[in-house]
């Protein structure tokens, strides 16, 4: 075989190789989306889940239809979509409970973060408030730690559930301040926020936009941010890590699909995706409606970003002892 021989039969190799990957994308989607968020309505995951759901509906001319499964601190949603058909029309609203901070919070996990699913881009972050409710006398994060102490065992706090980012900022304030506070976990940071308000726990850590109606009608207070720097929301409030250095927890959300997903689909999803990132009403709702920084990735960014925390959380988890209920 000549050397002009041995290069069309490698051409035509790679044309092979790429059939596949070129049908599967000629042929996506080919009917609805489900859009899979793991916990009750209500809350941001809910908020960025729906407005992601609208633009990829346009750009894709497909429905996509934004389901909860709420469940397990986030895991019964996610474990749904990881056993799903690897064909595009299963994806998840991922967010750093379930991905991340499960995997050391719980002794066993359905599914495993790196290897059941494909990543397609990380969407948003959001910062978290820490707020009291009114009946609670405290005016800051330095009150409210003098007040636990002065009542060991008898002030609690709420999350949305088992791994969330407000677990985990309970459980680290209450490692780094010494605290004697009790957690009480909800499925979701929609009941969460419900039972604060009307005073049947004392604090919580959530997105602070979802909690501004209720500090102007002075049922809630808040006292510090979860962010490392003030939050570009909430400039005038400071945050818990002015009163206790180190403290910073993240919470965001990330798209992606069933491991085996082809390349080629994971591919369109991920253009749509951030498309609607950059479009000015995506920015001004995610903002406005849920405080969130929208940020956006590559593939390969975000699975690195998985692979980065886990190890990173699974050190908060050691240090604050928290563990699943």
């Amino acid at each position: 075989m000549n050397r002009i021989e041995r290069w069309s039969t490698a051409i035509g190799f790679c044309v092979l190789a790429a059939l596949p990957l070129f049908a599967a994308a000629q042929a996506y989607p080919s009917g609805p989306i489900r859009l899979i968020v793991p916990f009750p309505p209500g809350g941001a995951a809910g908020l960025v889940g729906h407005t992601l759901g609208e633009k990829l509906k346009e750009a894709l001319g497909q429905p996509v239809v934004v389901e909860h499964r709420p469940g397990a601190g986030g895991n019964t949603g996610t474990d749904h979509v990881a056993k799903a058909a690897p064909d595009g029309h299963t994806l998840l609203m991922g967010t750093n409970g379930p991905l991340v901070v499960n995997v050391s919070l719980m002794s066993k996990l359905p599914f495993d973060p790196l290897k059941d699913f494909a990543p397609i881009s990380y969407l948003a972050s959001i910062p978290l408030a820490l707020v009291v409710h009114a009946g609670v006398p405290a005016q800051s994060v330095k009150d409210l730690i003098a007040l636990a102490k002065a009542r060991p065992g008898k002030l609690n706090y709420a999350s949305s559930g088992e791994g969330s980012g407000g677990h985990l900022s309970g459980a680290l304030l209450k490692s780094m301040a010494d605290l004697d506070i009790q957690h009480v976990p909800y499925k979701g940071a929609g009941p969460a926020l419900t039972d604060i308000v009307g005073g049947h726990v004392d604090m919580l850590f959530v997105g602070y936009v979802s909690v501004i109606p209720h500090i102007k009608s002075g049922k809630l207070r808040a006292l510090g941010m979860a962010t490392a720097k003030r939050a570009t929301a909430a400039p005038g409030i400071p945050t818990v890590a002015e009163t206790l250095p180190g403290f910073e927890i993240d919470s965001w959300y990330g798209l992606l699909a069933p491991a085996g997903t082809p390349p080629a689909v994971i591919a369109i999803l991920h253009r749509a995706t951030v498309n609607a990132l950059q479009m000015p009403d995506v920015k001004e709702k995610l903002f406005v409606q849920g405080g969130l920084e929208h940020v956006g990735s590559t593939p390969e960014q975000f699975a690195a970003r998985l692979r980065q925390e886990i190890p990173q959380y699974a050190r908060i988890v050691k240090l604050t002892g928290a563990k699943s209920e």
